[in-house]
């Protein structure tokens, strides 16, 4: 999983939708297998210098990070289980009470697919009638046709294909919580991606019940658990537009729970104007001569600039690079900021509906649609609970040139504005009580703690220790609000490498003198799957991508004939930290540039691991396949493109690594048009494909030589193992041992599958 602003990567996997967080924290953001969508058009923008979060000490060879306090917020896991939430019906919006639980233990029937149909009654919500609605595997119901367009529509969201509610991949539930607001009538029962299991309905005379019964992911390299876990929930939507929503046993800690009606009238009440000053040397566009703040329909803050010229207008190619910003700050909350953004053109393949140039608001509750024309640009959403209320709240903005990516030029300095007829919709379910509302959107967001800024993490460890680390690994006690144990990665890419896709960038960002080249984006938990030694005993799979199925083959690298010790952990690191180089080369084949990644190698690309890690026949840790011709025009895939076990590094990895010469690079191919095509007798995949021959010198004619090259390149690294710590805290038993386990893995992992032609240290002095 890599992180650049070209894309993210996140373990072969579907791209999450743009969220500004990863926008703005790299330049090259990738989670494995895939790109942000918006990723390329942020590309070009600037990123903001990291800064110190915590205090640093040293313990051993390992890098201890005490966090300062509310560095990343607070968690607030959820607090319902075993009781009833009810919805009553008031004009446009409901009444909320927390109740002693209500369980109906009759279930019904199974689903067998979303779509639920109620034959005795219609269900009244959002200002309709429903006979007919969908049932999401992650805890949600909606109702009527899905969006056609962002993280809700279809595919485009980590549960569409699930039913129900869809968020992004990525998305934190802390925010997320906000963007389902305005998109589609829905009930969040229990929203939480990534959830299994079956889903009941019953319908009576008066009420039609909904019961959950899930399990969270288990048993893979992205999980928190090698077992199933135990979530029962259900919903009773009742004749009279009533809710109940009701929680008997729940492992899981972190959801969206609430409901979503639509709220359309778009009625606007302004709430202020504040007049700014003029600025004759900035062109028109960039020169804001007012903010105004408008209330709609009592749920949304409308903020609305007006320039002295007109704005850029959507499809020119100018608008690349301007933002506005806007930042909302009260004493004792967190700060807001609300962006425009003019994104560019996307790239290669072209993004922005043609290709062509447009907005989009960004931050916090904001709705990505930007409304511009003439001489005014607006954006909406909702504040944090925290910002809501009439208490004065201190409002500036800024402006961004897109020829200065520098700096920017503040238009207004901070007013006081107490923002009257805005209601929050986030709640606290466990006090609500009736007479609070009624509210139109009700909602609370069950989370861990925010995810980090990498570069805050880096400048941390590098402003205290020094520029002395080539990696930089995370781990910590506490879990944070991502439903994957994973983490992406990102870097300045130091160090001066040419010729592999990809340039240095950012160093000072990361607070770099030009050593620092990667890192990790997020800590690791130490509870996850892929920090335990090895997986419980007894526990086994037939699922090819789980370590366990492989326990066998493994194990016969060890004495005591168990799985290596950190296997997952080795898959995670040993992807993560080659994505400095891997994978973003193209190849000129007979005049035609061929991409062989990007992010990661092409699942039809021949990538056999040069010096394997624990297998015979391994393909890349950066994807790929091992492939077999059969000379009839179908191939046997050996290995396939996801990285568990711990796989080692193709021979074109390592010319990019610097560790081989060209001429040690034997001819490979592409596999193009796959077409399943059965299995051989050990159950490995044959395919159908046309052959696509690649020799190293394709890849040079596309990218030019990689430079240094091998007799110049480096060959010592060093990684920081960093244990992160909440404020006050100290690390864990379990953290310090296990993050020392895999610091030693780690340096056997490198040396191993590089040839021993480079080594790694773990030292942080």
């Amino acid at each position: 999983m890599i992180s650049s602003s070209s894309g993210v990567d996140h373990g072969a996997a579907a791209p999450p939708p743009v969220r500004e967080y990863f926008a703005m924290r790299s330049t090259v953001l990738i989670a494995c297998g895939a790109f942000l969508l918006e990723g390329l058009a942020l590309a070009q923008t600037r990123m903001e210098p990291g800064r110190s979060i915590g205090t640093v000490t040293t313990q051993g060879n390992l890098i201890v990070m005490e966090l300062n306090e509310g560095a990343l917020g607070k968690a607030n896991l959820f607090d319902l289980a075993g009781r009833t939430l009810r919805f009553t019906p008031d004009g446009s919006g409901y009444r909320v009470e927390n109740a002693a639980l209500k369980w109906d233990s009759e279930f019904g029937d199974a689903l067998s697919s979303p779509q639920a149909t109620l034959h005795k009654f219609a269900f009244p919500f959002s200002g309709r009638n429903w006979v007919e609605f969908s049932v999401g595997m992650t805890g949600s119901i909606a109702f009527g046709p899905p969006p056609t367009s962002g993280p809700g529509s279809p595919g485009g969201g980590f549960a569409s294909r699930a039913g129900g509610v869809s968020i992004g991949r990525f998305d934190q539930l802390a925010e997320a919580g906000r963007t389902l607001i305005n998109r589609e009538p829905a009930i969040c029962v229990f929203l939480k991606p990534r959830m299994s299991g079956t889903r009941y309905l019953k319908e009576l005379d008066d009420r039609a019940v909904v019961t959950w019964d899930l399990t969270e992911p288990f048993g893979g390299i992205q999980d928190f658990t090698w077992v199933k876990t135990v979530n029962r929930f259900q919903a009773v939507l009742f004749r009279d537009g009533s809710i109940e929503m009701s929680y008997q046993e729940l492992a899981a800690k972190d959801a969206i729970v609430g409901v979503y009606p639509l709220v359309a009238a778009g009625a606007e009440k302004e709430i202020a104007k504040l007049k700014g000053e003029e600025h004759p040397a900035l062109p028109g566009n960039l020169d804001v001569r007012s903010i105004k703040l408008s209330a709609v329909d009592g749920l949304f803050l409308k903020v609305t600039l007006e320039t002295r010229g007109p704005v850029v207008a959507e499809g020119d190619a100018a608008l690349a690079g301007i933002m506005y910003r806007v930042h909302f700050d009260r004493p004792g909350a967190p700060g807001v900021v609300w962006t425009i953004r003019g994104m560019g053109p996307r790239g290669r393949g072209g993004r922005n509906g043609s290709g062509g140039s447009r907005y989009m608001g960004m931050g916090p509750g904001v709705r990505q649609a930007v409304e511009a024309g003439g001489n005014t640009i607006s954006i909406e959403g909702t504040l944090p609970e925290a910002l809501a209320g009439t208490a004065p709240i201190a409002i500036s903005a800024e402006v961004q040139a897109p020829e200065n990516q520098s700096a920017t030029l503040e238009q207004f300095t901070p007013r006081a504005v107490a923002l009257a007829g805005i209601r929050s919709p986030e709640l606290d379910l466990s006090t609500v009580k009736k007479q609070d509302g009624p509210f139109t959107v009700a909602y609370e967001a069950f989370h861990y703690l925010a995810l980090p800024n990498d570069r805050d993490l880096a400048c941390t460890v590098i402003k205290a220790l020094g520029d002395k680390f080539d990696f930089l690994a995370y781990y910590s006690d506490f879990r944070i609000d991502n439903q994957e144990a994973g983490t992406p990665s990102n870097g300045p890419l130091g160090g001066g490498v040419t010729g592999i896709g990809q340039t240095e960038r950012g160093l000072a960002s990361f607070c770099s003198a030009g050593r620092f080249q990667w890192g990790f984006i997020q800590p690791v938990y130490a509870g996850s799957n892929q920090m335990q030694e090895r997986p419980p005993e007894g526990v086994t799979s037939t699922d090819r991508r789980d370590v366990t199925f492989y326990a066998k083959q493994l194990g016969e690298r060890w004495p005591d004939g168990k799985i290596p010790p950190y296997d997952l952990a080795m898959s995670q690191i040993g992807h993560e930290m080659a994505h400095r180089w891997s994978a973003f080369v193209n190849a000129k084949v007979n005049g035609e540039t061929i991409p062989l990644g990007p992010t990661h190698w092409q699942r039809g690309l021949h990538a056999p691991v040069a010096f394997p890690y624990q297998r015979p026949t391994e393909a890349s840790a950066m994807g790929g396949s091992f492939w077999q011709d059969n000379f009839d025009g179908t191939f046997t895939q050996l290995d396939d493109d996801y990285y568990v076990p711990a796989t080692g590094y193709s021979y074109l990895d390592l010319y990019l690594m610097g560790f081989i010469a060209p001429s040690e690079v034997p001819d490979f191919f592409l596999l193009r048009n796959l077409v399943p095509a059965g299995k051989d007798a050990n159950g490995h995949p044959i395919f159908k494909a046309d052959r696509v021959k690649v020799t190293i010198e394709d890849v040079i004619a596309a990218e030019g030589p990689r430079l240094p090259d091998v007799y110049h390149s480096q060959k010592k690294f060093n990684t920081g193992m960093v244990v992160i710590v909440e404020h006050g805290k100290k690390p864990s038993r379990e953290l310090i041992e296990r993050t020392n386990g895999i610091a030693e893995r780690w340096i056997d992992y490198w040396e191993t599958t590089t040839g021993h032609r480079s080594s790694m240290t773990t030292s942080p002095r």
